[in-house]
């Protein structure tokens, strides 16, 4: 018998979410259901659910770069993504450890605010996550508030999203990822800019669903995922839309709430 083909690996580094449709707990799930086997290193834990943060803990620097450095010694990570980093210390660390080793394309969600409205980054840490951070990913993936926090803009209109794309990609010197759900209109248009001349915009028809907790995190653990499995970026991010977007449509009545279904 032939030996099986060896799973690509792909890291997450974020939150811990206990009510386990975002951060970790979504990463973890998508990356089982592209085809990637999933390893973790948890920057804080929450106590949460769709409606609220009602805690937060940071685990230490330390422990983090433990976690990462555990993960590099034991498997190749073929791409890696970061969520929610919270503070100033851990994003010093994340950094150094990122810069020194082999871990394939870098997906950065710059995780700021929950839909809630809980803080996710304490304001120390947004200086630090500008200086330290974007500067070395690969894509980064900002919803619509977190665009308008980057580029220093009113993001209103597509137009202005597709500005702003352009202006966190060239300040940044980076693949920006502009994601417009919380724009109206009937279909949802994210805009990915990988240059002043290279602008694609990517559309699906708007899911209503009573809540989309977790589809910032799914979004990017599916773009990570598929640069994992060796896809170009534009065609990972087409991947990744497919997934969220049948993740929202298959969605399932979860006691109160509405949870994405992950299944393929």
């Amino acid at each position: 018998m032939k030996p099986s083909r060896s799973l690509p690996v792909a890291l997450t580094i974020a939150g811990s979410d206990s009510g386990g449709g975002a951060g970790i707990q979504a990463d973890l799930k998508t990356f089982s259901a592209m085809g990637v086997f999933g390893t973790s290193a948890i920057t804080c834990i929450t106590a949460q659910n769709p409606d609220a943060v009602t805690g937060i803990e940071a685990v230490s620097s330390k422990l983090v770069t433990a976690q990462i450095k555990a993960v590099q010694a034991g498997f190749p990570v073929a791409a890696t993504k970061t969520g929610m980093l919270f503070s100033a210390t851990v994003i010093h660390a994340v950094a150094r450890c990122l810069k020194s080793g082999a871990f394939g394309p870098l997906v950065v969600d710059p995780v700021m605010v929950a839909t809630s409205g809980a803080r996710l980054l304490l304001p120390d840490a947004v200086e630090a996550l500008r200086r330290d951070i974007l500067p070395i990913a690969t894509v980064l993936t900002p919803n619509l508030n977190e665009a308008e926090i980057l580029a220093d803009c009113r993001i209103r209109t597509l137009r202005e999203l597709q500005r702003a794309a352009r202006v966190i990609a060239k300040r940044f010197n980076t693949a920006c990822l502009a994601k417009g759900g919380h724009l109206r209109g009937g279909d949802v248009v994210d805009v990915l800019c990988t240059g002043d001349d290279d602008l694609t915009l990517y559309t699906a028809p708007r899911v209503r669903v009573r809540g989309t907790h977790g589809t910032g995190c799914t979004f990017s653990a599916a773009l990570t995922a598929s640069l994992a499995l060796g896809e170009p970026l534009h065609e990972a991010v087409a991947h990744a839309k497919q997934f969220v977007t049948h993740a929202i449509k298959q969605a399932r009545p979860t006691g109160r709430h509405q949870s994405l279904n992950f299944s393929v």
